[in-house]
């Protein structure tokens, strides 16, 4: 099983995800902005998101950290390395607020730079990517400053209220790992 870390920044803290965390996940499933932002269109039950809680803490191919304030335990949001692959040292990599009252506030940047570099110096990762929407600039900047390059574009790849959306691929390389 690989190691779920606590992870301790300035402003957040990252700890992984337990199933008491499925209360304040599902409830951020409900907030339309942060859906659109990740591309998200399915329905999930409470059931659904418990499970998922479940099965994260001891999942082998991915690391799950909720995102909380510092002083409080309470769910924020997430950040996750998945599929990672490790005879190939790569991941994929993913973050989500619950919420706009979190935006803008650095705990984004700062949790996707603390999961970044557990992936690359910690997992000893050589590459980790991800997607991020044509029409989320904030995000493609918080990625850029942490490192992140684009790669390239899927054209058209999500089609949200009628209009298509192109899907930035970016990456980010370990170069002291080798």
């Amino acid at each position: 099983m690989l190691e779920k870390p606590t992870l301790i920044g300035s402003k957040i803290v990252l700890r992984p995800i337990t199933a008491q965390d499925a209360a304040a996940m599902y409830a951020s499933l409900f907030d339309r902005e942060g859906m659109r932002l990740t591309g998200t269109q399915a329905s999930f039950s409470f059931e659904d998101v418990q499970r998922h809680c479940q099965r994260v803490e001891n999942a082998d191919d991915r690391v799950d950290l909720a995102i909380s304030i510092k002083g409080s335990p309470d769910y924020i949001g997430e950040v996750v390395l998945n599929n990672i692959d490790l005879p190939n040292r790569a991941a994929g990599f993913r973050i989500a607020l619950a919420g706009a009252q979190y935006y803008g506030k650095g705990y984004g940047t700062e949790a996707a730079r603390l999961c970044v570099d557990y992936g690359l110096q910690v997992l000893k990762l050589h590459r980790i990517e991800l997607e991020v929407y044509d029409f989320n600039p904030r995000a493609r900047h918080v990625y850029e400053k942490i490192g992140f390059v684009v790669e390239g574009v899927r054209r058209d790849a999500l089609l949200w209220d009628g209009e298509y959306h192109d899907a930035i691929l970016m990456s980010i390389l370990n170069q002291a790992n080798e």
